[in-house]
């Protein structure tokens, strides 16, 4: 906040003294100088909003929950917020400054598609997690049986990957959470509670 009014402060004392006495080429540079800055500004003031909004939520929501997703997902969202947030500022800044940005966006896109080549497996592993989240074929302390055959007790359920108890030698038991979506899963708990019910 306080740089954003010397800021103003600045711009003020060049538009009413500095620009009438200055040449129509150092007025325009300036007058970008200036767009420069207030929107890199505006950028980190919305960052630093979207980064206490996410605090927030982790302290207030996430750690109330009994999974793991969203400790883990709220970092990630908050790099892919800044990086969007830093891009369409760069983004805005450079066509102020008259710079080809067709070339810019080709090899952006270009990239983007490498990143996501590259991470495949983690963006899915993320999505299946998230739909694990929502359909909800188990949950944190549920008995259930994994695709490999061992009966486990679920005791979290990460962005990636899903953390189980082996009920059988006490060991933990890791396993990524498109192979947990895309198998047969049985659920012991599910079955207790839907025989009480009945």
């Amino acid at each position: 906040m306080g740089f954003l009014l010397l800021l103003w402060s600045l711009l003020l004392l060049y538009r009413l003294f500095l620009r009438p006495l200055l040449s129509a080429d150092v007025n325009i540079c300036l007058d970008r100088t200036f767009f420069a800055l207030f929107v890199a500004a505006g950028a980190h003031t919305l960052q630093r909003a979207l980064s206490r909004a996410l605090r927030w939520r982790a302290r207030n929501v996430a750690r109330k929950t009994k999974t793991q997703f969203d400790d883990e997902f709220i970092p990630l969202l908050k790099r892919v917020a800044h990086t969007a947030v830093w891009l369409s500022a760069s983004i805005v800044i450079l066509k102020k400054f008259d710079v080809n940005l067709s070339a810019l966006i080709a090899a952006l896109g270009v990239t983007s598609l490498a990143i996501a080549l590259a991470a495949q497996d983690t963006i899915a592993n993320i999505i299946a997690g998230l739909l694990i989240m929502l359909d909800k074929p188990f949950r944190v302390s549920d008995e259930i049986k994994l695709p490999s055959g061992e009966r486990v007790r679920v005791l979290g359920i990460g962005a990636r990957r899903s953390r189980f108890l082996n009920l059988d030698d006490g060991s933990i038991v890791i396993v990524p959470n498109l192979d947990l979506s895309k198998s047969k899963l049985t659920n012991y708990t599910y079955g207790k509670e839907h025989g009480q019910q009945s």
